[in-house]
């Protein structure tokens, strides 16, 4: 039987939970809930309460002392950063003079990553439901509006919603390794006209001039990790025209955490880095993260965060790539519609009721949009020849 008499606590630094206790509970498998991510985060002045990402991360005790269950929790006083849009929410309920702000948000900060949210030690038997409780009881306590625990597995969603929380879906693009041996073996299942399109693109890319690189780990040097901000920088500058949350301090201090777990594919030009994609090594997937360029080249992009991804999945064996959040173009790479899970607890009934009809009303229409994303398969059909 699991405990009933649990402790809740909420913690305004990952630094006061031992990492030893967090990680046995967070199972090693996915680095963006790892004591050291999430460290490396706050050490750097990314997630912090001057950036709008106040750490209350939770912890459920036996009456012993005994850390059963975690959960990465900030308290936000915006919706930047998460990837899960309710700013439509946000401004409804305060045109109504309700006060949406502050929020409880239990994610990787800045990370659209799926993954575990509601942690919990495998000989504790606790559900999610448990923290779910915890978390819902600290948001009333506190005064805040809502919680919502973003790109959460599957299994906690179900249990989530079971509890009451309002369920939400998205979508993003995975590629699965179906046993290939090399990325010709990849691209022998496509069709005939993509995988000459794909062919052509590395083609290009190799073609540009740039030397390609795959590293790892402390082949990553303070160099990589200066340009590799300058390449951040220039993203988020173009795509949302305002600073970005994370720090130049947060990449150096990632990669030492994290060690090996870091893949960073780099293109060179004289010697200096000039483009890169980050990933971070899990159990079961490499998950693409941040991209960055000081230069435009033709398909650059697609060789350093698609296809050079494929290359290393295939060659460890991984069983997937998760590419991160949004575009569609990543189908064409083998990228397929994949569904992404979110469950929100909200305090305000009327605010509630308001939500879940709109939430029952995208859920099917989530579906729909990936059944027809499913259509623009790159692969071939069974009766297709190659």
């Amino acid at each position: 039987m699991a405990p009933t008499n649990l402790t809740l606590s909420l913690h305004r630094a990952i630094a006061e939970v031992p990492a030893a206790d967090w990680d046995a509970c967070a199972g090693g498998g996915n680095p963006f809930v790892s004591h050291a991510f999430l460290a490396a985060l706050e050490e750097s002045g990314s997630a912090t309460a001057r950036t709008g990402w106040l750490p209350q991360h939770a912890v459920l005790r036996d009456p012993g002392g005994r850390l059963l269950a975690c959960a990465p929790c900030y308290a936000k006083s915006h919706s930047q950063g998460e990837y899960v849009f309710d700013y439509g929410w946000a401004d409804a309920f305060e045109r109504a003079g309700g006060q949406y702000y502050p929020k409880l948000q239990v994610c990787a900060p800045f990370s659209p990553v799926p993954g575990p949210r509601l942690l919990a030690h495998p000989e504790a038997r606790l559900g999610p439901a448990a923290m779910a409780q915890g978390l819902a009881q600290a948001c009333e306590d506190l005064g805040l509006s809502s919680a919502h625990v973003t790109f959460c597995e599957d299994a906690e969603w179900e249990a989530l919603g079971e509890a009451g929380w309002l369920q939400r879906l998205g979508t993003q693009f995975h590629w699965h390794n179906k046993g290939y041996a090399s990325f010709e073996d990849f691209l022998g299942a496509l069709s005939s006209r993509k995988r000459k399109a794909i062919r052509r693109e590395r083609r290009d890319a190799a073609a540009s001039g740039f030397v390609l690189k795959t590293l790892r780990g402390h082949e990553i040097t303070p160099k990589h990790w200066r340009a590799f901000h300058r390449f951040y920088r220039s993203t988020t500058d173009k795509k949302w025209g305002r600073s970005a949350y994370l720090t130049q301090r947060f990449w150096p201090l990632m990669g030492e955490a994290l060690g090996d777990a870091v893949v960073l594919m780099v293109a060179e030009q004289d010697g200096e880095p000039v483009a890169g994609a980050l990933n971070l090594l899990g159990r079961e997937a490499l998950y693409g993260r941040n991209w960055g360029s000081l230069v435009d080249a033709p398909f650059l992009h697609f060789e350093l965060c698609y296809y050079r991804a494929i290359d290393f999945a295939i060659e460890h064996g991984l069983p997937r790539v998760e590419a991160g959040a949004q575009g569609e173009h990543k189908i064409q790479r083998g990228y397929l519609p994949t569904p992404t899970y979110s469950a929100h607890w909200i305090a305000h009934a009327g605010l509630r009721r308001a939500i879940g009809d709109f939430l029952e009303r995208e859920r099917p229409a989530m579906l729909q949009e990936m059944e027809a994303l499913a259509t623009l398969s790159p692969f071939r059909k069974d009766d297709e020849e190659g």
